[in-house]
């Protein structure tokens, strides 16, 4: 990231913002501001590169930092980057792949082709009455409390999912299963498919090795929610501004 007057960047310029280390495939991520986008891996600092107004930093940690577009093109960026050094070679013939396309691959041997692997999760907000359920997964850093969410599986459809998820972590039933809305979720490969429902029978019986907390919540008696930028987050101010 840069520090610029208004606050961090992604580096922009003609060139590349630090030298390309050798061996580094350059990749093509699109268009933003009307600029066209390359990403490439480096691992450490680069000798002679060092600058007080940049710093390298983690996805995650850029979370906080980066104006919406550029996280969203970052995480892009982190996609195809994990996906290029997990193709480097075939799995079936273990020779060294070779690139077709911006987002392609191809085994010269079994002629296999690979493209970015996408696991697509789903995330729901149940309402009962005036309040929402909200959990608190074992994995969650800080206090905040979250919304049902788990991944798809194979043969599923994404509202089979949905109230598969919802049963195993809470053991209750739902209706009224509605579309809301996706992001991209590139940790390393997700995307978030977000939902809402009703609530429609059963008592809360959470998965002791998922969940450490969970309960309907109304708006006067919330916990802790999570950040502005999430899926998660959107579904709650979506209720909360009703």
């Amino acid at each position: 990231m840069e520090q610029q007057a208004d606050g961090y960047h992604i580096p922009f310029g003609q060139e590349p913002p630090v030298k390309v280390p050798i061996g580094s495939t350059v990749h093509y991520i699109g268009e933003m501001q009307g600029k066209t986008c390359r990403t490439y891996a480096i691992h450490t600092p680069i000798p002679g590169e060092e600058s007080p107004a940049r710093q390298m930093t983690g996805l995650r940690a850029s979370f906080d930092e980066l104006p919406f577009e550029e996280y969203y093109k970052a995480g892009k960026a982190f996609q195809i980057l994990n996906w290029d050094q997990n193709t480097r070679y075939c799995p079936s013939c273990g020779v060294p792949t070779k690139r077709i396309s911006d987002i392609g691959k191809k085994c010269p041997e079994c002629r296999q082709e690979f493209y970015p692997h996408i696991s697509p999760a789903i995330i729901v907000r149940i309402e009962k009455e005036d309040s929402i359920l909200m959990v608190r997964a074992k994995n969650f850093r800080g206090n905040y409390y979250g919304l049902v969410a788990g991944f798809l599986e194979a043969g599923e459809t994404l509202e089979e999912c949905v109230h598969r998820e919802v049963w195993e972590e809470t053991g209750i039933r739902i209706k009224n299963v509605k579309y809301f809305g996706s992001q991209p979720w590139p940790y390393p490969s997700g995307v978030m498919i977000g939902f809402t429902a009703d609530y429609e029978s059963g008592e809360i019986k959470l998965q002791a090795e998922e969940l450490s907390a969970g309960d309907f919540f109304t708006k006067e008696n919330l916990p802790e929610i999570p950040k502005k930028l999430s899926l998660a987050r959107k579904l709650i101010d979506d209720w909360l501004e009703r």
